[in-house]
């Protein structure tokens, strides 16, 4: 199969607006682009030590940097010109891997040029990133092979691609068991019409690819992830006038998101676990945010959900938990997120 052939024009059209159109942050029209996620304090040291040239064409629209990555293979989807990448870079440290892949090779040509750089500046004898050219959807035709990522990134990329089932499932192809995919990217809460979805400026600017919240969720489950956390989400404000017009009145919403490669259930199942953070990981020495409903303050055991218990015990976080109990005893559905709290009367939430 050749996306380069069956997504041309698609393809053609994302390449023109960020290897000509745009030449910095500046030049983006929308916010859509941009992060609208505070990124965490622990990251911004490192951020400090990327060239400015790669800062300025910088188009992500969060902070899709988990973490315990020390050691891991990393892989960023959509690298641009390489600021998330040489941020993970200092983060898996000389012994872990970062592979950065992207279609344009105008962006890509600013990540090379800054390798040696970057490389220097970190103390690394031996480069620790690999930067590959090819479409998101073919992972395989760059050499990726199967379960050989440790976590998968995307900052508002996924969005530009035309075949999206097909990218999440080359993710979920070179995801290791126990992986995770971590992104941020722009969704919509309802489908875009055709005529928008394929307008240059529109799609640019992270908006016509937008996909419907809804339907991620369904593509997912075809995929057989049951279980996506949201992490962070915030609505995205339309300002220029000629875009807010011809979107009428379309909302928009950056989020991040984590799944991880695990046999899970599609609800939250109560099996009567419990799970410990020790506070180890040292950029969050008090308590673990899993996702927007599930905080771990350090040494404090709290009652979760079999999922939640198998993505605390199953994935590299497994050190930092104790997690007791195991799948024996169904006590029935467990009430862990807002709407399964809403559905019975009286209930209150349990983490």
């Amino acid at each position: 199969m050749s996306f380069e052939t069956i997504n041309e024009t698609h393809s053609q059209s994302v390449q023109k607006y960020y290897g000509e159109v745009l030449q910095n942050s500046q030049d983006l029209r929308t916010s859509a682009c941009c992060p609208l996620e505070t990124m965490p304090r622990h990251i911004r040291p490192y951020l400090t030590r990327i060239h400015p040239e790669v800062q300025n064409r910088f188009y992500g629209c969060g902070s899709p940097i988990p973490h315990q990555l020390e050691g891991k293979t990393i892989l960023d989807l959509g690298c641009g010109t390489g600021r998330d990448v040489y941020i993970l870079s200092q983060l898996v440290g000389k012994n872990g891997l970062v592979i950065g892949v992207d279609m344009t090779a105008k962006q890509l040509a600013v990540a090379r040029e800054y390798l040696d750089y970057h490389m220097d500046l970190f103390g690394y004898q031996h480069p620790n990133v690999l930067l590959k050219q090819g479409f998101i959807e073919d992972l395989a035709a760059m050499g990726i092979t199967d379960n050989s990522v440790d976590v998968v990134v995307s900052n508002c990329v996924i969005n530009l691609a035309a075949d999206k089932e097909q990218v999440f499932r080359e993710i979920f192809r070179v995801l290791k068991p126990g992986g995770e995919l971590y992104f941020s990217d722009v969704f919509s809460d309802r489908r875009i019409p055709p005529k928008l979805a394929e307008d240059p400026l529109i799609l640019g600017e992270c908006l016509g690819g937008a996909l419907y919240q809804e339907d991620f969720r369904r593509i997912l489950q075809r995929l057989g992830c049951q279980d996506v956390r949201t992490v962070s989400r915030s609505e995205i404000e339309i300002h220029d006038e000629q875009i807010a017009r011809a979107l009428g009145q379309i909302r928009f919403f950056s989020v991040t998101v984590r799944a991880f490669k695990l046999e899970l259930e599609d609800r939250c199942e109560n099996f009567g676990h419990a799970a410990k953070y020790l506070g180890t990981i040292d950029a969050a020495p008090h308590a673990f945010v899993l996702d927007d409903h599930h905080t771990f303050p350090a040494g404090m055991y709290l009652s979760v959900c079999g999922n939640t218990a198998r993505m605390l015990s199953q994935t590299r976080f497994a050190d930092h938990f104790e997690v007791l109990g195991d799948f024996h005893n169904h006590y029935g559905l467990f009430l862990c997120h807002p709407s399964d709290v809403a559905a019975v009367p009286g209930a209150s939430p349990c983490c």
